[in-house]
């Protein structure tokens, strides 16, 4: 059973469970020190969890920064493959982080995608083959501090579109 962390009308599918149980054991995200704990079984909306262990704990007792950047790193690229599927190509393209407070105990982060931000970027595709745009996201309590604030920008593109633009440049 998903343990939200954020009040939603959101529930989890069988799919989307099994996706943040995997996720949860692999490698690459278990060792960030942060933990999925919900995912919509539409893909868009996912709750992250960060706190102090051992995995996470810096030199001077609080988080590492790279712990914090890199709990939240992959999510909204995943999320938007799931949400559109094999014909579109989706990369992470940058990224920043703003340390706001430094991290002793568990903080929490909201990804969520509204229908009209996918409907814009399919409708950006379809003019321009291609969109890249930002997206906020914080890490808070449950007070509701703020402990980092991040933009991540993501690169979306056709499949077909994005096939031809490596082709041209590799002539």
């Amino acid at each position: 059973m998903a343990a939200k962390l954020y009040e939603t009308a959101k529930t989890e599918s069988r799919q989307s469970a099994l996706m943040r149980w995997g996720f949860n054991f692999w490698p690459c995200i278990w060792c960030t020190g942060g933990k999925i704990h919900f995912i919509s079984a539409d893909h868009r909306e996912m709750h992250i969890g960060l706190k102090l262990n051992i995995r996470t704990r810096n030199r001077v007792g609080t988080v590492f920064g790279g712990s914090i950047y890199s709990s939240v790193d992959p999510y909204y690229m995943l999320m938007f493959m799931q949400i559109l599927g094999k014909d579109y190509v989706v990369w992470d393209k940058a990224a920043s982080v703003k340390f706001v407070r430094p991290i002793v105990n568990a903080v929490k982060c909201r990804f969520f995608i509204t229908d009209e931000l996918v409907e814009e970027v399919k409708q950006k595709i379809n003019e321009q083959g291609e969109y890249t745009f930002d997206l906020p996201l914080k890490y808070e309590d449950e007070k509701g501090a703020v402990y980092a604030v991040f933009t991540k920008t993501v690169y979306v593109a056709a499949k077909e579109f994005y096939k031809k633009k490596l082709a041209d440049r590799s002539k």
